[in-house]
């Protein structure tokens, strides 16, 4: 029982350490800190060859990118918890360049989605859609390179 009492007093005192005003930014923070936990413990949880073969190339690239980056934003905050400035280290020059990369993924994935232009369709639906004068012919669509009709100019 002096235990708990004991445990309860430090948890006390160590609450009056700080101002009250950061009490609940550290209670988010502490919250934060085991979300992150979690999920690396969930990641490292599945080996990474049984991950891979699962993945194509592309997002093989960007779990390894995630991983990267997340990596060095922990070791960013850890900078900040131990009064280290990391706009001033390493650390700032190797999260850009992580991000320089992502943003080369993104272009790439970008492009896998673009819409592509079929040729051939696309010939056919002009073919349809442009206005062709009554030459007095059949109602066959006319050969365009061959056509006879001429279209008047307005004077």
């Amino acid at each position: 029982m002096s235990r708990e009492k004991d445990m309860s007093n430090q948890r006390n005192m160590e609450e009056d350490e700080y101002p009250t005003e950061i009490h609940e930014f550290l209670s988010d923070f502490e919250c934060s800190l085991n979300t992150v936990d979690e999920m690396i413990n969930t990641m490292i949880s599945v080996s990474r060859g049984e991950l891979l073969c699962k993945l194509d190339p592309l997002e093989q690239a960007k779990l390894d990118l995630m991983s990267a980056y997340s990596l060095n934003s922990l070791f960013w905050i850890y900078l900040v918890t131990q009064g280290v400035n990391p706009k001033e280290h390493a650390v700032k020059q190797e999260l850009e360049r992580i991000r320089t990369y992502m943003n080369k993924i993104k272009e790439i994935g970008d492009k896998k989605k673009a819409a592509k232009l079929d040729k051939s369709a696309a010939s056919r639906f002009l073919r349809n859609a442009l206005w062709e004068p009554d030459c007095g012919e059949s109602k066959q669509l006319p050969d365009h390179s061959k056509s006879t009709c001429k279209i008047k100019k307005k004077k």
